[in-house]
């Protein structure tokens, strides 16, 4: 076999297995709408200051989504928790 057969092999059992995956999972999108005015507001105040004690690199919002992530396992360890079967797993 020639490896342009085989690729075209492989990227079909890909798709087979992709497309299997989708009928058979629960395949969820949830849309949360934030009104990030504030958070905009602090960025734009301290970006050029960050720029320059941080050698150029910008400030970006996954900063704060970081930030807010860690408050929210702080104060809701659930929010990081698993179920697992009848137990939920909290996690370090």
């Amino acid at each position: 076999m020639t490896l342009e057969v085989q690729i075209h092999a492989l990227r079909k059992t890909i798709a087979t297995r992709l497309k299997e995956a989708q009928n058979t999972a629960a395949m969820l999108t949830t849309f949360n709408e934030v009104d990030m005015t504030a958070l905009r507001e602090l960025r734009d105040a301290y970006r050029d200051e960050f720029a320059k004690r941080h050698g150029g690199v910008r400030l970006g919002f996954m900063s704060f989504f970081v930030r807010a992530c860690c408050a929210a396992v702080r104060d809701f360890p659930a929010v990081n928790a698993e179920i697992d079967g009848d137990d939920i797993v909290y996690k370090n």
